[in-house]
């Protein structure tokens, strides 16, 4: 049974939030409008604030249901990280959406909260303050999961879900390069700037 956890976490985070909510709200496809990216913040950008905040509930229980339920099953650590590893892989390049996904940051966040509610609470205490302080979502994101292996160590002890969780960070550190590279040019735009580009932490 542990072997087919990691699959279906994956299978349900390819599941495209985005694009689901945007064709059932009759909105342009979040591929083709703004950024180009299948998630919350161009979905914010292309149909406002209704549509947006059910893509990022959407992408967070996504990650957070199937680890949650691995959790629940106590199977051995590096499963449960597995199955966290293979949320956010499908969220980054779906099988049913020609492997263009968007940038994983809420299925992420989604993942740790099943790893670890305390992880989580940490995770989003740590995001919330870079933003406030640097007003740029992408470095808010990328600075907490930087954090994130010292948080699953504290409130879960198990090295095996500390290199998961790392893994993970690699993952989205590797999405985001853009946005690394606009952050280290200073183009980077901030959180309330009305751009359209593909610029903040879908």
């Amino acid at each position: 049974m542990h072997f087919f956890l990691p699959l279906i976490g994956y299978l349900i985070g390819s599941i495209s939030t985005a694009i689901i909510v945007c064709k059932l709200m009759r909105l342009p496809d979040p591929r083709s409008e703004g950024s180009g990216n299948p998630g919350a913040t161009n979905v914010l950008r292309v149909g406002g604030k209704l549509p947006a905040a059910i893509t990022l509930i959407g992408d967070a229980l996504k990650g957070f249901a199937p680890v949650y339920a691995a959790t629940a099953l106590q199977i051995p650590p590096l499963w449960i990280g597995l199955t966290a590893i293979a949320c956010v892989l499908g969220h980054l390049y779906p099988l049913f959406f020609q492997f263009k996904g968007g940038k994983g940051v809420a299925t992420t966040f989604g993942a740790v909260f099943g790893l670890s509610w305390l992880a989580g609470l940490l995770v989003i205490a740590s995001w919330l303050a870079l933003s406030l302080t640097f007003r740029y979502s992408s470095l808010a994101a990328l600075g907490s999961l930087l954090i994130l292996p010292l948080f699953l160590w504290i409130t879960t002890g198990s090295m095996a879900i500390v290199i998961c969780g790392v893994a993970i960070g690699t993952l989205v550190f590797w999405r985001h390069r853009s946005n690394i590279g606009r952050l280290l040019r200073g183009e980077e735009p901030k959180i309330g700037d009305k751009k359209t580009r593909d610029s903040q932490a879908d």
